[in-house]
C-alpha cells in the first residue's frame, strides 16, 4: 500500500531537518514554552477547575449543537447585529466579500485560524483589497508568504535575523543591523498605526460565542485586536461554530483557560463584544454607531463540524480551545512545527481538524507519523482524547 500524502510530506520533513535556522529558531521558542503553563497553573489553582467548567460547557453544546446555532443566530439579531452562518469555506468568503462592498480603505485583521481555515486574506488580495494582519506574528507570516506554525504563536520558526530581514524588505521599514525584537516591534506599529486609522473593514476570529447573549469574547496581548475590532466603521469576526458555548459567563471560562495553557496568563486584554457601539446618553435613547463599529457581523462556520459532531472519536476534536499546549508537548511537532499537518492545523490537534475541515485522507495519512507516546492528552486542559482519535485516523490510513 502506498501513502502518497506521507511520502511527499517527508520529504519536506526532512529538509526541515536540516534546515539549522528552522531548528534554531523552533528549539528556541519550545525552550522558551517550557514550565509556562506549570507556573500559571502553580500561580492560580483555580484554573484547573475552570477548565473542567468549560469541557461540560462544551460538551452541553455539542450534544445539541443545531439548538445552540439558532439561539446564538437570535441573540445576535437582538444585539442588532447581522448572523451569517456559512456551510463552507466558499460560503464564508463570499459573505465577507458582499459586507466589503466598495470598501476602498485597507481591511485590518486580527489573528484567526478559521480566516486561515478559509484563505480569507489571501482570497481579499485576489480580489483588489489592501489587507494586512496586524498580530506581528501573523503579519511576519504574511510578508513570508508562508503559514502559521503554531495556533498562538505563528512565526516561532522564524529566527529575529529572519523577522527583521521580512520587515525592511517586503515593508521598507528601516531597521539597523543587529536590532532586536523591541525596534522590530515599534518599527511595526508605526506602521500598522496608518492602516488601523484608515482601514474600512476590520476582521477578527472569536475564542468563544456565548449563545445566551450573542456576545463573543477576545483574548489577546497585543492590543490589535481592540484597533481592528474598534477603530474601522464595520466589524467581521468569523468563527467555527464549536466556539459557542452556552452562556458569556462560560464563554469568559473558555478565553481564560485558552490564556492560561498558552501560557500567558492573566491575559493584557479581554474584549467582549456584543453588536455594534451605541449610546443612550440623550434621554436613555439607544443610538447605533457611536465611536465604534456602525455594523457588526458574525460569520459561523461549519465546514464539516456539523457533520464530524456525529461521529466517536472525531466529534470530541470539537472541543478544541486552540491554547496550542498539546503542540508544545508533541515531540514530532518540536521538530516540525505545522508542517506535520494539513494546509492549516498541524501537531497532534492538527489530525483531527485537518480530517473535519479538510481532507480525511490527509490526516489518517499523516497520523501514521505520530510516536503514540500520549504526552498531548496529558496537557489538553478539556482532555480531548487526542490520542484516541489519532489511532482512529490510523486505522482509516490502512483501511482507505
Amino acid at each position: 500500500m502506498t501513502y502518497k500524502v506521507v511520502q511527499a510530506r517527508l520529504g519536506e520533513i526532512l529538509r526541515l531537518l536540516e534546515d539549522k535556522a528552522f531548528q534554531k529558531a523552533l528549539q528556541d521558542s519550545v525552550g522558551n514554552a517550557e514550565g509556562k503553563h506549570e507556573r500559571v497553573a502553580a500561580s492560580y489553582p483555580y484554573l484547573k477547575e475552570l477548565a473542567k467548567k468549560v469541557k461540560e460547557a462544551e460538551e452541553k453544546v455539542l450534544a445539541d449543537l443545531d439548538h445552540y446555532i439558532d439561539m446564538t443566530i437570535r441573540s445576535v439579531e437582538k444585539n442588532k447585529g447581522v448572523p451569517h452562518l456559512a456551510r463552507d469555506a466558499e460560503e464564508a468568503r463570499r459573505i465577507v466579500l458582499d459586507i466589503a462592498g466598495e470598501c476602498r480603505g485597507p481591511i485590518v485583521m486580527s489573528k484567526s485560524m478559521v480566516a486561515e481555515e478559509v484563505g480569507l486574506r489571501e482570497f481579499l488580495e485576489g480580489e483588489g483589497f489592501e489587507v494586512w494582519e496586524t498580530d506581528l506574528g501573523q503579519l511576519l507570516i504574511q510578508l513570508e508568504r508562508g503559514r502559521p506554525m503554531h495556533t498562538t504563536a505563528p512565526a516561532i520558526h522564524m529566527t529575529v535575523e529572519r523577522a527583521r530581514g521580512l520587515v525592511r524588505e517586503r515593508l521598507g521599514l528601516e531597521i539597523p543591523e543587529g536590532a532586536g525584537p523591541e525596534d522590530i516591534v515599534a518599527a511595526v506599529r508605526g506602521f500598522l498605526r496608518e492602516k488601523f486609522v484608515a482601514a474600512c473593514l476590520g476582521i477578527s476570529g472569536a475564542n468563544a460565542v456565548a449563545a445566551d447573549t450573542g456576545a463573543i469574547v477576545l483574548v489577546e496581548n497585543e492590543g490589535n485586536i481592540r484597533l481592528t475590532t474598534g477603530l474601522p466603521p464595520v466589524h467581521v469576526a468569523i468563527t467555527g461554530v464549536d466556539k459557542i458555548l452556552p452562556t458569556l459567563q462560560d464563554a469568559v471560562a473558555e478565553a481564560l483557560v485558552q490564556a492560561a495553557w498558552a501560557g500567558l496568563y492573566p491575559p493584557t486584554y479581554l474584549n467582549i463584544i456584543a453588536g455594534p457601539s451605541n449610546t443612550a446618553d440623550i434621554q436613555h435613547k439607544r443610538v447605533y454607531g457611536a465611536h465604534g463599529p456602525k455594523e457588526f457581523h458574525l460569520i459561523l462556520l461549519d465546514n464539516g463540524r456539523r457533520e464530524a459532531a456525529k461521529f466517536e472519536p472525531l466529534g470530541e476534536q470539537l472541543r478544541c480551545i486552540r491554547c496550542g499546549r498539546c503542540q508544545w508537548e508533541c515531540p514530532v511537532w518540536q521538530q516540525t512545527a505545522n508542517k506535520w499537518g494539513g494546509p492549516v492545523y498541524g501537531g497532534p490537534m492538527g489530525m483531527g481538524w485537518t480530517a473535519i475541515t479538510y481532507s480525511m485522507r490527509e490526516a489518517a495519512e499523516l497520523s501514521l507519523l505520530c510516536l503514540g507516546c500520549g504526552r498531548c492528552d496529558v496537557v489538553c486542559p478539556v482532555e480531548i482524547p487526542l490520542s484516541r482519535i489519532i489511532r482512529w485516523l490510523k486505522t482509516r490510513a490502512h483501511t482507505s
